[in-house]
Parts: structure tokens; sequence; C-alpha cells
């Protein structure tokens, strides 16, 4: 099954993280690049959090199941 790569900018402060680490949001909502609306876990994030929160462009692997693969920065 082929991977889709999703292409998204994140401006989550670190303030606002303080929600996903307590379990009040279990999901992010962000707009593509392309202009789609991606929904994906929260908890994704924790490899790319750093001390002021989350920001840049990142981009997400998605498997042929639409089953979270991988996060990576990008900065285009």
């Amino acid at each position: 099954m082929k991977h889709q790569r999703v292409q998204v900018k994140l401006n989550i402060p670190a303030h606002r993280l303080v929600a996903y680490y307590q379990g009040e949001v279990d999901t992010v909502v962000a707009e593509a690049t392309d202009g789609r609306i991606i929904r994906f876990p929260a908890n994704v994030l924790r490899t790319v959090v750093q001390s002021q929160g989350v920001y840049g462009t990142f981009e997400l692997v998605f498997d042929g199941r639409n089953k979270f693969v991988s996060i990576q920065r990008i900065d285009i």
C-alpha cells in the first residue's frame, strides 16, 4: 500500500500543549498546505515539541489505511 504524505504548518504555543498532555484533547486538526483539513492523534507531536511549543512546517506520513506512520519537521 502506498503511503500518503501531507504537509501542515503548525503554530502551537507551549501553553496550549498542556491540554494535550493532560488528556483534554486527543486530536489535532490542521489545514494542510494544499487546503485539506487533516486530523491526527495529538500524541504524535511529542517527538517534535520544543520548549516554545510546536512551530514550523511538518510532513506527516500515513499508510494506505490512514494510520499515522511518522512526522518530520521540514522547512520550505
